[in-house]
């Protein structure tokens, strides 16, 4: 398993503003998870506008990266106010254009208009339920993660199908929802590490909520952009409640919603993504 904050170092470049890095192999899916490549651009652009919070990313990803060459994280700072700060980072590799977000970072303490008006869904408290390990050990079944991104995360489905791989496509609502927490550091006081694993949840939960209705499908769907709101930044929530739900996917696009709960029920982050369908590619 990975450590989110070791494996997301950015390191000074040959110019101010200009990062380095490497991709860690304990974060991939279908590659470098998406998420986990976005966390590089948020910290790079923490390091850059110097603010103490993060308030929003919005990204693109252009090409799939490796985890041979260190890749290179350019940072531009497009407006500076007195509590917000604007910053363009450019992640390429070799020359070659990875992902490029637009980051906020604002102020602490800043007074305005409050309001919450997103319940969580009504599950059982993580503290009551089993883990996905215990869960199949119950069933004679061994957990082997399917990438070894999972192995990153303790999980605590809400809710359980015994016979998940034996269902028809169509039976279940595109939606996922479970409890996660980061192994094998949960959380970060550093508000800049701990906003990476909220843009790690919001971007994970577009994926699984069409495989909950898909089964067996014929095409991954990696993402194409990603914009990701952080609403709070709670170090001490460990526990995070997370829900993706893809309202529509057509014409080779799938339209998908996530949010990000404390275990007490308060939003700390929300986003929507759009996923590009791609054929699976040939065994070998």
């Amino acid at each position: 398993m990975g450590d989110l904050a070791h494996d997301t170092t950015i390191h000074p470049g040959d110019h101010d503003g200009v990062f380095s890095a490497h991709l860690s192999r304990e974060w991939e899916i279908w590659g470098p998870m998406g998420g986990y490549v976005g966390a590089f651009a948020l910290r790079a652009a923490g390091a850059a506008c110097a603010m103490p919070r993060p308030a929003s990313l919005v990204g693109h990803y252009l090409g799939v990266a490796n985890f041979d060459d260190p890749i290179r994280i350019e940072t531009t700072v497009l407006r500076r106010a007195r509590t917000a700060v604007s910053v363009r980072a450019s992640i390429t590799q070799r020359d070659r254009p990875i992902f490029d977000a637009m980051v906020w970072g604002t102020s602490e303490g800043l007074l305005g208009l409050e309001h919450e008006h997103a319940a969580m869904p009504t599950y059982p408290h993580w503290s009551t339920l089993p883990s996905i390990e215990e869960r199949l050990a119950a069933q004679g079944e061994t957990y082997e993660a399917w990438f070894p991104f999972w192995r990153n995360l303790d999980q605590r489905p809400p809710q359980w199908r015994a016979d998940w791989h034996e269902r028809a496509s169509g039976e279940e609502d595109p939606l996922w929802r479970q409890w996660l927490r980061f192994t094998p550091t949960a959380a970060y006081t550093d508000p800049w590490i701990d906003a990476c694993r909220l843009l790690i949840l919001v971007d994970l939960g577009s994926w699984p909520a069409v495989q909950a209705t898909f089964n067996q499908a014929e095409v991954i769907a990696p993402s194409i952009d990603l914009a990701c709101h952080l609403h709070r930044i709670r170090p001490a929530a460990e526990w995070l409640f997370t829900e993706g739900h893809s309202p529509s996917s057509a014409q080779g696009l799938i339209g998908s919603h996530q949010r990000v709960w404390a275990d007490d029920g308060q939003l700390l982050a929300s986003g929507v993504s759009q996923l590009l369908c791609r054929p699976v590619p040939a065994a070998g």
